[in-house]
């Protein structure tokens, strides 16, 4: 038999189950909105679909409520452990996507100006977000992407900045 294929969402679903687990898909939409979708896009559609398919392969152990609502609620097995630190563990490109349309039209001919006060919000805001939560208690892991997340919010600031007071 072949090994299952495993994609990021998959991998992320694994990794946010075991953090929280037990967990719901629902567990799982509330995490992911305040924090992967910071930096991972992922339609919340795609976390109810992929937990099932995730527990079919025996990566997740589901257990049915009985009453009420009959929600599904979810555990690692050891092969989802295992799974999850082999990808870990897996090297990993040099560099990421950046997908951001506010540089796309820029490059496609937005008025520079007029883009960067909206950006300088916008990224004002998200950096607001993530400062309040430097005094929240995290896995080093996710104080380290927090960090990231906060640099990122900086240097485009800088930039924008730089866009708005018309530097070439």
């Amino acid at each position: 038999m072949s090994e299952p294929r495993l994609s990021t969402t998959s991998h992320i679903v694994l990794g946010l189950i075991e953090q929280i687990e037990p967990a719901t898909p629902y567990d799982l939409k509330r995490l992911t909105a305040q924090s992967i979708s910071n930096f991972w896009t992922l339609p919340h559609t795609q976390l109810y679909s992929e937990c099932a398919r995730l527990a079919d392969l025996g990566l997740l152990d589901e257990e049915r409520e009985s009453g009420g609502r009959r929600r599904r609620i979810y555990r690692l097995t050891e092969a989802g452990h295992a799974a999850l630190g082999a990808w870990r563990e897996e090297d990993t490109p040099a560099t990421g996507e950046l997908r951001d349309a506010a540089l796309l039209k820029l490059f496609l001919g937005a008025d520079p100006v007029h883009l960067a006060k909206a950006q300088l919000d916008a990224h004002h805001r998200k950096l607001a977000e993530y400062e309040e939560l430097t005094d929240v208690e995290m896995p080093k892991g996710m104080r380290l992407a927090l960090e990231a997340g906060l640099s990122f919010e900086r240097s485009y600031i800088r930039f924008w900045e730089s866009v708005a007071g018309g530097a070439d």
